[in-house]
């Protein structure tokens, strides 16, 4: 067995665990400094809006040995900045590179044609126009918004009803979370929102709730009779399901990162193919950003608020006097087992747990306090009785 699937195999024993739930504190503070960051990213630079959603003009040069390099510096001089999108494409008739230009700009079409065809040496007759008005972004703005919307609403009842209110805010704190922090690093990069972005930032949403999902069913299992026992509180029994989950989390997060990851770094950023930005972008940090918060955002929350619980409040309370009874008896050297029993009459004391009386086969009388070690020459020597 590898020794990453050692470790797996000890984590969902339980002989190896990682305090995720103890440390909410920690992921609350990790979690406030990125989501700020994005906050700020977003309020103080804003979203760089693709032509789709501001309207303007495509230039489609079809000429070979044109580089994007070059049709970049002939479009800052057009537009005077480097506001203008210029990338890479492949087509059934080669090589092709596009020019975006944003009606803001206010630029016309003939002088356009007139720069590109100048400044690159391509015949008008390979460059094509296409106009695109700003009313097909915003009717996808409003549709993308609404279908969030939905989105939300049926997260919320399917979760209420296979699991309890608790969970369902749990896994929408996540879903915040994560859309909070993929439009933040948007912002912070100035990367370009398209309608690819849009695809995206969708999917990150299904993939976040699937990955909560998987987490809430281990913990409904691990959770459902916390109540008949008092070893662990919920907090102890949500981070032993959490661990349990956790090699299945990260395995099936790094499976779907690498596809992801090579869109972004070597199709767009070493192959210069621009357009699998829009999506690799959105996915790869959504994909990051979901399994995060379905460990250390969803779980640390659903166990704060089930802890407030009546009833995980009193399991809470018999945990400690168990932990107390069990720490006492290790001090005075009682054996593990007796100590054990002594958590037993405890209970019984609070008439949790029903204790016989007297002794003989049919009860006991509790237990015996004894020395851990008892050394030979403390027993008595053998020889026939009198």
């Amino acid at each position: 067995m590898s020794r990453f699937g050692n470790i797996g195999h000890r984590l969902f024993t339980g002989e190896l665990s990682f305090d995720f739930v103890g440390r909410r504190k920690l992921w609350v503070a990790l979690s406030g400094v990125i989501v700020l960051a994005a906050i700020l990213g977003l309020s103080l630079r804003g979203l760089n809006l693709g032509i789709e959603f501001k309207g303007g003009e495509i230039y489609t040069i079809s000429k070979p040995g044109v580089t994007v390099s070059q049709a970049q510096d002939v479009a800052n001089k057009i537009t005077g900045d480097n506001s203008s999108v210029v990338q890479s494409s492949s087509s059934s008739s080669g090589k092709q590179i596009t020019i975006q230009i944003s009606a803001a700009e206010n630029v016309t079409t003939e002088k356009a044609i007139t720069e590109i065809t100048s400044q690159l040496g391509v015949p008008a007759n390979q460059v094509s126009t296409q106009m695109i008005g700003a009313s097909w972004g915003q009717d996808i703005s409003k549709k993308a918004l609404y279908g969030i919307i939905a989105f939300m609403v049926l997260v919320t009842l399917y979760l209420a009803v296979a699991f309890e209110w608790r969970l369902a805010v749990g896994a929408l704190v996540a879903l915040l979370h994560d859309m909070v922090i993929t439009v933040g690093v948007y912002a912070l990069l100035g990367f370009t929102v398209t309608s690819g972005t849009v695809i995206g930032f969708l999917t990150v949403l299904g993939y976040s709730l699937y990955d909560t999902v998987v987490v809430f069913d281990g913990l409904k299992d691990a959770t459902k009779k916390l109540g008949t026992q008092s070893r662990l509180n919920y907090s102890d029994a949500a981070n032993q399901s959490l661990n349990s989950t956790l090699v299945r989390s990260i395995n099936t997060t790094i499976l779907a990162l690498l596809p992801v990851a090579a869109l972004l770094f070597i199709g767009g950023g070493l192959l210069g193919a621009g357009t699998l930005n829009d999506i690799s972008l959105a996915l790869f940090v959504g994909l990051s950003a979901g399994a995060y918060s379905s460990i250390c955002v969803a779980t640390p929350m659903v166990a704060w608020l089930k802890e407030k619980q009546p009833e995980n409040i009193a399991l809470a309370k018999k945990v400690r006097q168990r932990r107390a009874a069990e720490a006492k008896a290790a001090a005075e050297g009682v054996v593990l087992d007796q100590a054990d029993r002594a958590g037993q009459d405890d209970e019984a004391a609070e008439g949790n747990v029903p204790v016989s009386s007297g002794s003989g086969a049919g009860g006991s009388t509790g237990p015996r306090r004894q020395p851990v070690n008892r050394s030979r020459n403390d027993r008595r020597a053998p020889g026939k009785r009198k």
